[in-house]
């Protein structure tokens, strides 16, 4: 659909949707861009606060994984014309005020509607030197991949709505969901990094992919080293498994080759639609350690998962998952 964009002329115009980037940015200075996302969905958790506090927090996300600073965003909130309703509506866009009070944005005005079913987000402008856009197109031979969060919150969120979720499963994804990328992010711009994105919608795989094709290289995916909640485990092997992750299991196929005995089960829990995921971080290979190193030493997930190759492409085939 975004193919039917008109053609960008305007030379400010720094990142468009073409590369399938985290977000737009647009140059002001020399010196200034400011950096453009929107984010909403449907409630992933029942407890309406954390609803609200995650999608702040995904909101937030592309932001971060562009290598800017959000400054500050606006409300979008959808939300059933039923008077009972408004008191859960207060309780979301609570979670929302603190999460972006937490990441030290100002939510500045928004917009509603009334709709049969909820859904709550933000758009989020940020701000960033021109210089220092980690796009999807600066990947470089031999960087290492680092994964800041487990994945798996898709099938667990079709867990839950399923009651085959403990407490303590639940208690974990939505805390996982809604910790900021924003020390992960500060982090990665300390050590020097060549680009970064967040794992959401498309899953580990697609934006792997987006990065990968940006930038005209390969990679080679550990599978083993990749981190699973336990829960999404067990219920992919019940085949609880999502549409979202199914179309995504469909629609990137052609770009991965599987190495011998990768089991359908990863191969849905590598697929699997994130929602607030965290950072894949694409570090030099000589800097690997010290990334690691230094988000562990602040109690963040820093999983070395795997490295990008400059290998020539056959038959469209960029992931190479071993």
């Amino acid at each position: 659909m975004l193919g039917q964009l008109p053609q960008i002329t305007d030379k400010n115009v720094l990142i468009d949707s073409s590369n399938a980037d985290d977000a737009g940015v647009y140059r002001i200075t020399d010196d200034i861009a400011i950096v453009f996302t929107a984010d909403f969905f449907t409630p992933i958790v029942d407890d309406p606060y954390w609803y609200g506090a995650i999608a702040a927090a995904n909101s937030l996300s592309d932001v971060y994984a562009m290598g800017a600073k959000p400054l500050a965003a606006l409300n979008i909130a959808m939300f059933p014309d039923q008077q009972e309703f408004f008191p859960y509506l207060k309780k979301i866009m609570q979670g929302g005020i603190d999460k972006m009070t937490e990441a030290g944005v100002s939510i500045i005005g928004g917009h509603t509607i009334r709709d049969k079913e909820p859904k709550y987000g933000f758009a989020v402008l940020g701000v960033i030197h021109p210089d220092n856009i980690l796009d999807n197109s600066k990947a470089r031979n031999g960087d290492a991949l680092i994964l800041t969060k487990k994945i798996g919150t898709g099938i667990i969120s079709t867990g839950v709505k399923a009651d085959m979720c403990s407490e303590a499963a639940i208690q974990e994804f939505t805390l996982s969901m809604a910790i900021l990328n924003k020390r992960a992010s500060e982090i990665m711009l300390e050590v020097g990094v060549s680009t970064a994105t967040d794992i959401t919608g498309f899953g580990l795989i697609g934006h792997l992919h987006e990065v990968l094709s940006a930038s005209n290289l390969s990679a080679y995916l550990y599978a083993n080293r990749v981190p699973f909640f336990a829960d999404a485990v067990r219920l992919a092997e019940m085949n609880k498994v999502p549409g979202g992750t199914r179309a995504n299991c469909k629609s990137f196929e052609p770009y991965v080759r599987w190495r011998e005995g990768i089991s359908e089960i990863e191969k849905f829990l590598l697929n699997d639609a994130q929602t607030s995921g965290g950072l894949l971080i694409f570090v030099p290979g000589e800097e690997k350690d010290n990334l690691i190193t230094a988000l562990q030493k602040e109690g963040i997930l820093a999983a070395y998962i795997g490295d990008i190759v400059s290998e020539s492409i056959k038959d469209n085939k960029r992931i190479f998952v071993d």
